[in-house]
């Protein structure tokens, strides 16, 4: 038999690379804590209806990209293929409205879209990302955008610009869309043929196709922005405005509209020049109809979602993480020393130190050359002689330099030991651009 392989678009996660996943959620944690952004847990599948209400039937992730199967008991299950619609209707079934204030949440987790797997796009791919629920001001549209930003920034990510535009309110699209009828009429044996499935069921989407020729028609096509009413437009200068007086830049792409029905006003993209074609690393925007349309009161909302492979693949270009380096290694050999060594471990730990035991059984020689594989400061070694004095010998494996130690003192001196740690870790090579602690 031969050996079972990962699924076609999905990947394993080594050790190696999770420190940057770690280094971001850790990141994008403390950010959005410190904004009063609370955690949401939303199942990873839901019924096919909430998606294809709240997506949108004519969408490409409705239509062609969804896992959608039935379970046991007939029912129609699909593996959620983004989060804003689960966490609405959280926020609909468990009356999060009823308190009345404006609700600040933030997930993460796997999604799933069946399409053609590349770099920085599989078939399960993972997210973080925002809503904010119970605001219409252009405020809760910008701070959103902050937040991201400032994420980005402390990751210390560069070369990403911020594509913004406003899609209006139904009334707005309507009249634009008869407007982009009009004009794209003329040239629908030159558009490609999803452009021109598209024309008449969903014809801003036409706007998003990647085709050359197509974007060459679109590129004259008439602006969004120029049918704006009233009401959109004070909300859309409104926003530029703020974003404006808090330094952060953008630019205006009246073809952004985002591939899911429910954005209204503002839409959004971060956008990286170092990814080649998929270059979008956060996106998002305004989505007032969406809980109402779900089931809740009128209720307006804005929020984005990261995609972290993509991020990820940043973040490797700008910095080598590793794993922090460890501490201490344990050696030992014979039956008492093993026994002590498992205790002396477990105590180091429980005073804050990283420690990995040595379980091999094998000769010193070999467990002594896994010490100095392992990166750690220092490597502690304990044998028949050290076992019945109930001591161990500490050494220093940057310079050499070795100490015996009783073995009740050194569970005692856990400050002098940092403090040593400290200096003999700087007496190590460096053996990284950066470490996670400096992004």
């Amino acid at each position: 038999m031969g050996t079972i392989q990962a699924i076609r678009g999905t990947r394993d996660i080594l050790p190696e690379e999770v420190t940057y996943w770690q280094t971001v959620e850790a990141t994008a944690r403390q950010i959005l804590n410190d904004a009063a952004y609370r955690e949401i847990r939303t199942p990873i599948f839901e019924q096919t209806e909430l998606f294809e209400r709240g997506i949108g039937e004519a969408t490409d992730v409705v239509g062609k990209e969804m896992y959608t199967f039935a379970d046991r008991g007939d029912r129609s299950i699909t593996l959620r293929p983004e989060g804003t619609a689960g966490v609405v209707r959280s926020f609909v079934e468990r009356k999060l409205f009823g308190a009345g204030n404006v609700q600040r949440l933030w997930y993460t987790g796997p999604m799933f879209r069946y399409e053609r797997p590349q770099a920085g796009r599989q078939r399960q791919f993972h997210q973080i990302g925002v809503e904010v629920l119970g605001s219409g001001d252009p405020r809760a549209d910008v701070e959103v955008i902050a937040i991201a930003t400032d994420i980005f920034r402390a990751l210390g990510l560069q070369n990403l610009r911020l594509d913004l535009n406003s899609v209006g309110n139904s009334e707005d699209r309507d009249r634009y869309r008869r407007v982009l009828i009009d004009y794209l009429t003329p040239y629908k044996a030159e558009l490609d043929a999803d452009s021109q499935e598209r024309l008449d069921r969903n014809p801003l989407r036409i706007l998003d196709s990647k085709d050359p020729r197509t974007q060459e028609i679109v590129a004259d096509a008439p602006s969004i922005l120029e049918y704006l009413g009233d009401a959109s437009k004070a909300h859309f200068d409104r926003a530029c405005q703020l974003l404006t007086d808090l330094d952060i830049p953008y630019q205006l792409n009246p073809r952004l509209v985002r591939g899911l029905d429910y954005y209204t006003h503002t839409a959004f993209e971060i956008i990286s020049d170092d990814l080649g074609a998929q270059a979008t690393v956060c996106g998002g925007g305004r989505y007032d109809g969406l809980v109402e349309q779900l089931g809740g009161p009128s209720t307006p909302a804005v929020g984005w979602a990261i995609g972290l492979e993509r991020l990820i693949l940043l973040l490797q270009q700008l910095h080598d993480l590793q794993t922090p380096p460890l501490d201490f290694y344990v050696v030992s050999r014979g039956t008492l020393a093993e026994s002590q060594a498992l205790g002396l471990a477990r105590g180091l730990r429980h005073n804050g130190f990283s420690v990995e035991l040595d379980l091999s059984g094998s000769a010193f020689g070999k467990q002594f050359k896994r010490a100095d594989r392992s990166g750690a400061v220092a490597c502690l070694v304990l044998g028949e002689s050290e076992a019945a004095a109930e001591t161990v010998n500490l050494k220093w494996l940057a310079t050499g330099e070795q100490e015996t130690i009783a073995q009740v003192d050194l569970r005692s001196m856990a400050s002098q030991l940092r403090h040593q740690l400290q200096k003999h870790r700087s007496d190590q090579s460096p053996t990284v651009k950066s470490s996670a602690s400096s992004v």
